[in-house]
């Protein structure tokens, strides 16, 4: 079998061959499918090993220590050939992998031949083919978990233990140092736990990612920012702890602990930086400085890791082994996500070149995986995703509506008032006859009389359960957060309203199912999502133009999302969803609608971290469709085009300025150049709910599209987890 190792003297890394390792009792035999490098850990053994003699003695004082000691023990010439002897010889690499069992050793009986299982240690789980690993190193993996994800298991396990030795409670504020694959992972178990987060990076790109995985603030170290947000969330008592995940051989980071945070707060050194405490800075605040060891408890104790003693859960409550079944759950259950942080998937056959580029630096990189021979063969048959697309069942409870004069004003109101409603929504609903906005519903009094101000609404108040009561309110409109948009919709259906829910209707599959309830337990379906393109006119008109079709169409859509800005809410993906959860049903709606069905099927894939994404849908008619959802595209470019080609005919849509269809070698139809903005539909869409909510028609988009849609956009983050094919099961 082949094994990535280093020889420490010379800094040669090899792909060498050697023997399999025996199934030894107490442990199994695991064939690798995915392996991690750890970019810090690792990549800083890679750098010592090229050094000179004199710069590893710079670099290990402890080794140097221990050489003195023998120098005096043995002898010069003893502890030479000693030390050169272990210089010179080959040495593993790698600690964190998942992998398959192949063989089981005796006296185990947790596992069978064929588990997927993720191991640990820097002896049992290294950067090769076949490993043996004792029983307390390994955990199996949850079903539905991507062995390449699952790979992330000992990290994982790493970053919780100093999230468990910072006893961060509900409320807590925290700052993590260094954003590495560490301190992304702490700062994602932080966010999980009901902390809020200020992360410290000097790399900006890193800065944004961990924006985006839920950190409430992020910057430089030497930025008045970081600061400015840490009195910002504290009322100026610094944070409750720190978490030291940096490197190097810089002071800064105890500094900055000392800095920002309160008074008697915890400091937590996780990864291998510089400790020169300033005694002055920690002594005035009392400040408790803990040190994390690595996976947990059970870690460097032969006892535990080698001869499979379990420590008493009564006792030790986290073990190595029980951290590390935590967090393979915690990102199973979707609570982790760990995709954002790969930046590079390579074969193990280019494991030196690959080690190489990252020690150059033409490797930039969080997190890098090994694939090994066979790994997509087993993820294939491990993954196999279903999101359901649940059935509606209309309930005969309370009538949808209550009865109303047809010639009467149709009454609304408005839970929200950010800045979609008030720039996209609000102002063609003021100019439209036979609409009395009645009610603005927000949290903050200041955003309602602003909204009452503005847009003429008759009442202003921050009680939400007064308007749901109130009977002369023909319909809701809910343009809140992302998070808030199904729990909203279902009281709102509960109450008997006709419901107009901005996009995302839900962002889990629980979510969509409570809403479902509502529906059937009230017997009111009278709801829209804003998807809003189907209605825009130059669509409608190129449709039109294209005709019936007669065989399957391959349709295109690109969109120039653009970056976001730095703080915006849409990067709480902890709490809001990621991005595409929240607009991406606006384009998978539109090919639905483009080609008259329902997606069966979703395949997923991105670029390193998801900055862009390919999203794939199957239809039952053979039709496919590619949505390439990009943020790093040049800001100048067209936000949205799209092509549809079926029966010899095409039909382009130019960013909603401009559409053309073409039969065989001409161009059959063009539309002129829009003179004023882009129209994307949503004058056309409201006045199509009014109509309905008026005359009790037919909402404008059935309840079954609604919800097929939304198990769609679902899908695509369970495909970027799995890296298959998602089926959409249940699709009419």
């Amino acid at each position: 079998m082949k094994q990535v190792v280093q020889n420490y003297k010379s800094g040669e890394l090899a792909l060498l061959d050697v023997p399999v390792p025996g199934c030894k009792p107490g442990g199994v035999l695991v064939r690798s499918a995915y392996s991690l490098i750890s970019t810090g850990t690792e990549l800083m053994k890679v750098s010592e090993a090229s050094m000179s003699m004199l710069g590893k003695a710079r670099s290990r004082p402890d080794q140097v220590a221990k050489v003195m000691q023998s120098v005096a023990t043995n002898g010069m010439a003893a502890t030479y050939r000693k030390v050169t002897n272990q210089l010179d010889s080959y040495t593993p690499l790698g600690y964190s992998l998942c992998g398959v069992v192949e063989q089981v050793g005796t006296g185990i009986d947790d596992v069978a031949v064929g588990d997927l299982v993720a191991c640990a240690g820097n002896e049992h789980a290294l950067h090769a083919e076949l490993n043996w690993v004792p029983k307390n190193l390994y955990a199996r993996v949850p079903d539905g978990l991507a062995p390449q994800h699952a790979a992330f298991g000992t990290v994982g396990s790493i970053a919780m233990q100093g999230v468990r030795r910072g006893e961060s409670q509900l409320g807590d504020v925290a700052l993590v140092i260094g954003l590495g694959l560490i301190g992304q992972l702490v700062v994602q178990l932080l966010t999980a736990s009901g902390v809020r987060v200020v992360g410290v990076d000097p790399d900006p790109v890193r800065c944004e990612l961990a924006a985006r995985l839920g950190a409430a603030a992020c910057g430089d170290p030497a930025s008045a920012a970081v600061e400015a947000a840490v009195a910002e969330l504290t009322g100026g008592h610094g944070v409750d702890q720190v978490y030291l995940a940096a490197g190097g051989d810089s002071n800064q980071p105890v500094e900055l602990a000392a800095r920002l945070c309160r008074d008697r707060g915890r400091v937590i050194d996780i990864g291998k930086c510089r400790l020169d405490l300033p005694w002055n800075a920690y002594y005035e605040k009392e400040l408790d400085v803990r040190f994390s060891r690595s996976y947990g408890p059970g870690r460097y104790d032969p006892a535990y890791e080698l001869e499979g003693r379990d420590y008493p859960i009564g006792y030790v409550r986290w073990t190595e082994r029980r951290n590390l079944a935590c967090f393979l759950d915690l990102l199973a259950r979707g609570r982790i996500d760990v995709e954002p942080l790969v930046s590079h998937i390579a074969d193990f056959d280019d494991a030196v070149e690959t080690y190489q580029r990252l020690k150059d630096g033409d490797l930039k990189a969080v997190a890098v995986l090994f694939r090994y021979p066979g790994s997509a063969e087993h993820a294939a048959q491990a993954v196999a995703p279903v999101v359901a697309v649940p059935a509606v069942k209309r309930g005969s409870g309370a009538a949808s509506t209550p009865a109303r004069a047809a010639t009467a004003p149709v009454r609304l109101a408005f839970v929200g008032a950010g800045n979609y409603a008030t720039s996209m929504l609000l102002p063609h609903l003021t100019q439209r006859d036979g609409v009395t906005l009645s009610t603005v519903v927000t949290t903050t009094a200041l955003s309602a009389a602003n909204a009452k101000r503005k847009f003429g609404f008759a009442e202003a108040t921050t009680d939400l359960d007064a308007v749901l009561g109130d009977p002369s309110i023909d319909a809701v409109f809910v343009v809140t957060r992302h998070s808030s948009h199904a729990e909203l919709t279902r009281r709102a259906l509960l109450a008997g309203k006709a419901v107009f829910v901005e996009k995302p209707l839900a962002l889990t599959e629980d979510e969509l199912a409570g809403v479902l309830a509502a529906v059937q337990e009230s017997g009111n379906d009278r709801l829209q999502v804003g998807f809003n393109r189907r209605f825009a006119p130059l669509l409608q008109e190129g449709r039109k133009r294209f005709g019936v079709r007669t065989g399957p169409a391959s349709v295109r859509y690109l969109v120039n999302a653009g970056r976001l800005a730095h703080g915006s809410w849409y990067l709480q993906q902890g709490t809001q969803g990621s991005r595409f959860a929240g607009e991406g049903g606006h384009f998978i709606d539109t090919v639905s609608w483009l080609l008259a069905a329902d997606p069966i099927s979703v395949y997923a894939t991105g670029t390193p971290g998801n900055e862009d994404l390919h999203i794939v849908l199957g239809y039952p008619d053979g039709s496919t469709a590619t949505i390439s959802y990009v943020t790093t595209g040049p800001t100048g470019f067209p936000k949205e085009t799209l092509d549809m080609v079926a029966d010899g005919h095409a039909l382009r849509l130019d960013d909603f300025v401009r559409a053309t269809v073409y039969d065989g070698s001409r161009k059959q139809w063009a539309s002129s150049r829009l003179p004023k903005a882009r129209d994307k539909g949503q004058c056309a869409e409201l006045a199509a709910f009014v109509k309905a909510v008026r005359t009790g028609g037919p909402m404008p988009v059935s309840l079954e599209s609604l919800v097929a849609t939304t198990a769609a956009t679902l899908a695509v983050q369970v495909g970027l987890v799995g890296g298959v094919p998602v089926t959409l099961a249940g699709v009419r």
